[in-house]
C-alpha cells in the first residue's frame, strides 16, 4: 500500500474555499461579512500582541491576553461587518460611479465623515467592552483619538481610494478587513 501525501498548497482547496465564501456572500451578505470581520479583527489583536512580544515591549514569557482578541472579534462581528456593509451600499446609492467627480466625492465622504465617526465608535465600544468608566473613555479619546485619526488618514486613504472606486462592492468589506488586520494591531497599541 503506497501512501500519498497531499500538497500543502492544494489549489483545489483554495478554489473550494473561495467558492464557498462566494456562495455564503451571496446568500448571507451581512452575516458573512460580519463573521469575516470578527475573525480578522481578532487576528489583528493577536498580531498586535505578537508584535509587542517580539519587539520586547512586553514580557515574552507572558501568555496571550485572550480578552483582547475576544473584544476585537465582538467589535468586528457586531460593528465593523454590518456597518461597513451598509456604508458601502449607501455610498453606491449616494454617489454612483456615473456622477461627476464620483471618485473624489466617495473618498471625501469616507475620509471626512465615515472614518472619524467609525474611529470614535471604536473607542466607545472598546471602552464599554473593557468595562471602563466614562472618564477613562474621555481620557483615551483626548490622548489617542486625534493621533489615531491622523494615522488613519495616512494609512487608509490610498487603500480606501482603491477600495471604494475599484473593488466590486460585495468585496469591499473583505478588502478593508485585510487592511484592518494591521490597522487593528496599531489601534490596540495606541489605545494603551
Amino acid at each position: 500500500m503506497s501512501a500519498h501525501s497531499l500538497p500543502v498548497r492544494d489549489a483545489a482547496f483554495h478554489q473550494r474555499l473561495l467558492q464557498q465564501y462566494l456562495v455564503l456572500l451571496k446568500r448571507y451578505p451581512v452575516l458573512t461579512k460580519s463573521v469575516t470581520s470578527g475573525i480578522l479583527s481578532a487576528l489583528g489583536n493577536l498580531l498586535s500582541q505578537g508584535l509587542e512580544k517580539r519587539g520586547g515591549t512586553h514580557d515574552s514569557e507572558k501568555p496571550l491576553n485572550w480578552l483582547g482578541p475576544t473584544r476585537f472579534a465582538i467589535y468586528g462581528l457586531f460593528f465593523t461587518g454590518p456597518i461597513s456593509h451598509y456604508f458601502y451600499q449607501c455610498l453606491e446609492l449616494l454617489v454612483p460611479s456615473t456622477t461627476s467627480y464620483s471618485i473624489l466625492k466617495r473618498l471625501l465622504l469616507d475620509r471626512l465623515i465615515f472614518a472619524p465617526a467609525f474611529l470614535l465608535l471604536f473607542f466607545l465600544v472598546m471602552n464599554f467592552l473593557e468595562g471602563k468608566s466614562w472618564s477613562t473613555l474621555q481620557d483615551k479619546v483626548k490622548k489617542g483619538y486625534w493621533t489615531a485619526l491622523k494615522m488613519n488618514w495616512k494609512v487608509w486613504t490610498p487603500f480606501q481610494f482603491i477600495n471604494i472606486n475599484y473593488v466590486p462592492v460585495q468585496f469591499r468589506v473583505l478588502f478593508a478587513n485585510f487592511v484592518a488586520l494591521f490597522w487593528y494591531a496599531y489601534l490596540a497599541s495606541v489605545r494603551k
